[in-house]
């Protein structure tokens, strides 16, 4: 198979298997101690922040029950562990060798961790969107600031 095509592959199934479970991703990386710590704080803070109940009760459209049940003080770690997982799993598979490659994923840990402060509170076109939709909807927003800042930068510094 084409060397390229092999790390390509590579990158890509780090970063679907971190998106299916932090730590995952790390585990196809040989990065064992990592990948179970990952693995253990996603389990944790799921716990702790009720994630699996917010998820169920986002998904039958139960949002006043999602919102009630959701314990903020824990879901806020997620995600911050949840995208840093992301990248570190990309990374140790060959990728972000590009400068400030890491940017959007930050600045999206960045806004669904507004989303979800605000997701209480938040209505969009009328409607309360809860604790899993509405990070979901400040996630493009993150990628795009975060790679605008990481394309200003690239042109800031070659510039020169």
């Amino acid at each position: 198979m084409d060397t390229n095509l092999s790390k390509k592959s590579k990158k890509l199934a780090a970063i679907l298997w971190s998106i299916a479970l932090p730590g995952f991703g790390q585990l196809l990386n040989q990065k064992y101690v990592k990948g179970l710590l990952l693995i253990g704080l996603e389990f944790i803070i799921n716990v702790m922040g009720n994630f699996n109940k917010v998820i169920i009760y986002s998904f039958q459209f139960k949002i006043e029950e999602a919102i009630e049940g959701t314990n903020y003080l824990w879901l806020m770690f997620y995600p911050c562990l949840y995208f840093f997982a992301i990248w570190d799993a990309y990374k140790d598979a060959g990728g972000g060798e590009r400068p400030f490659a890491y940017l959007p994923l930050v600045f999206s840990a960045y806004f669904v961790t507004i989303g979800l402060i605000f997701s209480s509170k938040l209505h969009v076109f009328g409607y309360l969107i809860g604790p899993m939709w509405l990070p979901m909807l400040f996630l493009p927003i993150g990628l795009s600031i975060g790679a605008f800042i990481q394309w200003i930068l690239l042109k800031v510094y070659t510039k020169k």
